[in-house]
């Protein structure tokens, strides 16, 4: 007797696109960001480090990079052995440090900059930025349901 099999339907299929999407991207990332000698971990730890002037502390960056704590030390060591961040004392929580970007670190991204949203142009195409809106709303809704199911699972 031949099993029936069912299709796992389309968001199955929207769920492996999302992953070879993701996985593009990140491959990309890391070829792009090399000619600078950085990863793509360690832009994204500069970039939101220009968010925040007066610094912020590892643990803000783990929960900025959605990173473990242990991750984001090994960046700022590596980062901070480049002269691109410092590590500040924590006037609030001496336990803590604040790490800011360094002189270095700005002119470091304002040599990026450029190419970074030229390249994000590329890959986003001719999709018009009413659909990239919708589709950020879409995926952080994803998210959050992730996260539901990972802890219900847990």
């Amino acid at each position: 007797m031949k099993r029936k099999t069912t299709s796992p339907g389309p968001r199955y299929a929207a769920l492996i696109q999302l992953l070879r999407t993701a996985e593009e991207l990140w491959n990309a990332s890391r070829v792009f960001f090399a000619r600078w000698d950085l990863s793509p971990s360690q832009f994204n730890l500069l970039n939101v480090l220009t968010d925040f002037p007066g610094g912020c502390t590892q643990s803000d960056l783990s929960r900025q990079l959605i990173m473990h704590r242990s991750n984001v030390t090994g960046l700022v060591d590596r980062l901070e052995e480049r002269g691109l961040v410092a590590r500040k004392e924590n006037t609030k929580d001496r336990r803590a440090w604040q790490v800011v970007l360094t002189p270095a670190a700005r002119k470091l991204l304002a040599e990026i900059y450029p190419h970074y949203y030229a390249a994000a142009e590329l890959v986003w195409g001719k999709l018009p930025a009413t659909r990239a809106e919708k589709l950020v709303a879409e995926l952080a809704t994803i998210s959050e349901n992730a996260t539901r199911a990972a802890q219900a699972n847990s």
